[in-house]
Parts: structure tokens; C-alpha cells; sequence
């Protein structure tokens, strides 16, 4: 019964799979802790592992980094096909295997229902230590949405900042609001992620404190859009040009966030009827939206209701703001580079996760 619960949580957490980011229990103190009763480093671990086909990585956006580490030290870019469990991490078929820090890795510690029990005996690599982090959760809407309506757009990101500061502040009573919305986790992996994503809003790649909610940061956007660059390979070939010469300025605009953190509060929505667009299921990944809906911070600012939309299975984000399903949605970085260089017409107006969430993890005896 618990290998289901485990397999069972494990899926319906990975938020981070639709791609779905954290690193504030993955820092080089945990790493170097991690690695120091046999001395080895960060570098030997990942050599060790790669060298012995046994790195794993689910794909769907988090490979990129991989394949950057890898590249890194100057290994092979291939990795093994890793579930959404971490099965394979638990019974040895992967040395080095891939998690979110808000989600696998708190199942891989934890010994609630779905938890393997590990606790602080694991070893932790972090994305963002190795400088190969890619942005993760952002918000984006089209092009042509946000000239039409300004207000709308500054508004909604207004009452989202209000709703991710609270969180932040609150991830306890945050994990509740998610739970009682439909969280497709129990309570106390939900109490988890939310501890863990707030740690991604409010650190950036570099470990400093991060302040402004959305704050869209020059160098870490660059380093996300120079990194897929270099890995990410579009099926069409003029597509593939096209990204391959798309800058920043293609894929953001920062005037809607400077327009939202300047107002006081007061706008005048052009549409008063707006949707968002998740990557996954309800869960605390997406805390901000559920506690700006429930704390009313959304009806505030003149919107009469707010519908958030819930993603897994087939469902796009990219696919459905574009064709105007809905308003605005939840992506990452290189999600919307790619969609925008295949032909759609997105723009990234807001940077939610400020750092990466993705971590390896391993075991000390097994090397």
C-alpha cells in the first residue's frame, strides 16, 4: 500500500514535471556536508555517475540543465530516462537522480505517506551553485492581450505579487488555501512545498535575498535563454533558426511589472472576467494565485472573477493563451522561447520562481 501512495504522490506532485522549481535545501553547505565522510566533491559525484550511465532526468525542460552540468565538466550529455517517482533513486538503477526541491526531494527525506524516509542522509547537488540554473514558473500572456489591455494586465500582476507575498510570509496558512482548493497532495507534502517554494520567490540564483515579487533579473533570464540556445533543438528548421536569434526583448516585457509595482492599487480593467493558466495541478507550487483569489486581493483591484485554470495531462499553457482560451498562464522561460520562435505570440510580463528548483540527489555510500 505505501509503494502506491508513493508512486501515487509522487505523480500527482510533479509540478515541477510539466515542464515544473527551489533550492534553499539544495546549497553548497548541504552539498559540501553531503560529500565530506568520503571526501569526494560535488564534481567527483557527478563524474562518478555520468561515467557510469547512471544520471537521471525526466525531460520535458529540466534535461537542459543536465545536459549543462554534464557539459560542464566535460562528460557526456546523456542521462537516464527517469519516471515520475524516485523509485529509481530508492532501489539503486539511478546513482544521480533529478528532483524538484519542493517536491521529490521532500518525498526522498520525508517519511510521511508517499516519503521515503531518507532524511539528511542524501547528498544534494545544486543547479544553481554549479551556475547552470534555468528560470522556472513565470507569467505570461500575448502580445497582443497586454497592448489591448494594459490596466488588465498590470492589475492581475498586482494582486499576484500581493497574493505571493502573503505566501511567503504565510506558507503554512498558504499550504491550507491550496489544500482546500482542490490540492492534488496530502497536507503535510503540501505544508512542505509550500515551505520550499517560497524559498524560490524569495532567493535568487546567486543565494541573495529577493525582495520585489516578479522582479525579472537581466542576468539569470540571459543565462536560461543562452543555456537552451545551446541545447534545445526545435523540430522545424526556420523555427529553430528563429530561436536560435531570439534576445530577451523578443520574449519580455517589463513595463507591465513597473506598471504594477509603481500603482497603488487602483486600476481600470479593461476586462473584469480573467483566467490563468497553471503548468499542473492545484498544489502550493502555484500558492499565489489560490491566496490573491482567496484573500480577495484579485476582486480589489475591480476584477469580478478570476478562474484558475488547472494544467497536467495534454494540457499546454503556451497552446491555450494563445489561442485566448485563456488570459494569462503559467510557463517557463524556455517553454515560451520555444513557442514564441514556432509562431505564437507570447510574452513573458513577470518572473515568479527567481532560481531554479531542480537538484541531484544521491546516496554517500554508493560512491
Amino acid at each position: 500500500m505505501k509503494e502506491r501512495l508513493r508512486k501515487l504522490v509522487c505523480t500527482l506532485a510533479a509540478a515541477s514535471m510539466v515542464m515544473g522549481a527551489l533550492t534553499g535545501c539544495g546549497g553548497k553547505e548541504e552539498t559540501a556536508q553531503a560529500t565530506e565522510s568520503k571526501n569526494l566533491t560535488a564534481e567527483e559525484v557527478i563524474k562518478i555517475a555520468a561515467e557510469s550511465g547512471q544520471v537521471g532526468n525526466w525531460g520535458l525542460g529540466n534535461e537542459y540543465e543536465v545536459m549543462a552540468l554534464l557539459s560542464k565538466y566535460d562528460l557526456p550529455t546523456d542521462f537516464l530516462s527517469q519516471d515520475f517517482t524516485m523509485d529509481g533513486f530508492d532501489d539503486n538503477s539511478i546513482l544521480l537522480a533529478s528532483a524538484m526541491t519542493y517536491n521529490e526531494l521532500g518525498l526522498v527525506q520525508n517519511d510521511y505517506d508517499g516519503g521515503y524516509g531518507y532524511g539528511d542522509e542524501i547528498g544534494v547537488i545544486d543547479m544553481n551553485d554549479e551556475g547552470v540554473a534555468m528560470l522556472e514558473d513565470n507569467i505570461f500572456c500575448t502580445k497582443t492581450f497586454a497592448q489591448e489591455n494594459p490596466e488588465t494586465v498590470a492589475a492581475f500582476l498586482y494582486a499576484s505579487f500581493k497574493g505571493w507575498k502573503y505566501a511567503v510570509e504565510n506558507p503554512e496558512e498558504a499550504a491550507e488555501i491550496c489544500y482546500e482548493y482542490g490540492s492534488s497532495v496530502s497536507p503535510e507534502h503540501q505544508k512542505y512545498m509550500a515551505t520550499e517554494v517560497a524559498k524560490l520567490i524569495s532567493t535568487n540564483t546567486k543565494g541573495e535575498s529577493v525582495s520585489d515579487i516578479g522582479y525579472m533579473d537581466e542576468e539569470a533570464m540571459q543565462q536560461t535563454l543562452d543555456i537552451a540556445k545551446q541545447y534545445v533543438s526545435l523540430d522545424d528548421a526556420a523555427a529553430n533558426e528563429a530561436f536560435q536569434a531570439l534576445t530577451l526583448d523578443d520574449i519580455r516585457d517589463t513595463s507591465f511589472y513597473d506598471a504594477a509595482v509603481a500603482s497603488d492599487g487602483t486600476f481600470n480593467v479593461e476586462k473584469k472576467e480573467v483566467s490563468i493558466q497553471l503548468k499542473w495541478l492545484p498544489d502550493a507550487q502555484f500558492m499565489g494565485y489560490y491566496v490573491a483569489l482567496d484573500k480577495g486581493y484579485y476582486e480589489e483591484v475591480g476584477f469580478e472573477n478570476v478562474d484558475i485554470v488547472s494544467g497536467g495531462g495534454d494540457i499546454a499553457e503556451t497552446t491555450a493563451v494563445n489561442n485566448g482560451t485563456v488570459d494569462f498562464g503559467v510557463t517557463w522561460e524556455t517553454n515560451l522561447a520555444s513557442a514564441d520562435a514556432s509562431g505564437m505570440d507570447l510574452v513573458e510580463i513577470a518572473q515568479i520562481f527567481q532560481k531554479s528548483g531542480l537538484v541531484l540527489v544521491y546516496k554517500p555510500e554508493n560512491f
